[in-house]
């Protein structure tokens, strides 16, 4: 989604980018919405209960109490002129269904990954990767947790080439903004190229 307004300083006509953060249960994506958003983030977050426990894979993330059932959003400035909207998709695999509909007009993804949990990641990269929506793999370093190279998580993900993999921390807003950063550069390159190889 990109739409247009106005209100940026100056009288410039301000663009505002749709962004998406996916990946797994409990690998951060509400930490990373609420860490980097100048708004106040809407979450949709309930207590995960007992019979939810049975349903989520609790493995590794055991202290988690609760958890998104349908988005988070939040919304930071990148420069004068250029805001990125952030819609944080529910990691459970019962909630698939409100991923296509908060794909539309996104101009790219994060996939936020765990190297705990490594697996928990491809039902998002497969999901980009198959509606060639750019995305960037940002491994989220959780404490205590063994530390990968970007190439190896690219390796171990078997990511098509050139895919950017940045490490991270959700908790922070200045990394946080990095990975969107990157992601916004990457997404622009390829967009440009596919109108390129369509004009071409």
């Amino acid at each position: 989604m990109a739409s247009e307004s106005p209100d940026s300083p100056g009288g410039d006509t301000a663009l505002a980018l749709k962004i998406l953060i996916a990946g797994g249960f409990g690998v951060g994506k509400t930490t990373l919405v609420g860490a980097i958003s100048e708004i106040r983030p809407l979450r949709t977050e309930e207590q995960l209960s007992q019979a939810g426990r049975t349903v989520d894979d609790t493995a590794g993330v055991d202290q988690k109490s609760t958890t998104t059932v349908a988005m988070d959003f939040g919304r930071i400035t990148i420069r004068s002129g250029l805001s990125l909207y952030l819609f944080g998709t529910p990691g459970q695999d019962r909630f698939w269904f409100l991923w296509d509909e908060l794909s539309q007009g996104a101009l790219g993804a994060v996939v936020l990954a765990d190297t705990r949990r490594l697996g928990d990641c491809f039902p998002a990269v497969d999901y980009f990767e198959h509606r060639k929506i750019p995305f960037v793999v940002a491994v989220n370093c959780f404490a205590g947790a063994r530390t990968y190279g970007a190439h190896e998580v690219s390796r171990a993900l078997d990511l098509d080439r050139g895919t950017p993999v940045v490490l991270c921390d959700a908790r922070d807003r200045d990394s946080g903004k990095e990975v969107l950063v990157r992601l916004v550069e990457y997404a622009g390159r390829m967009h440009t190229a596919r109108l390129l190889d369509s004009v071409g």
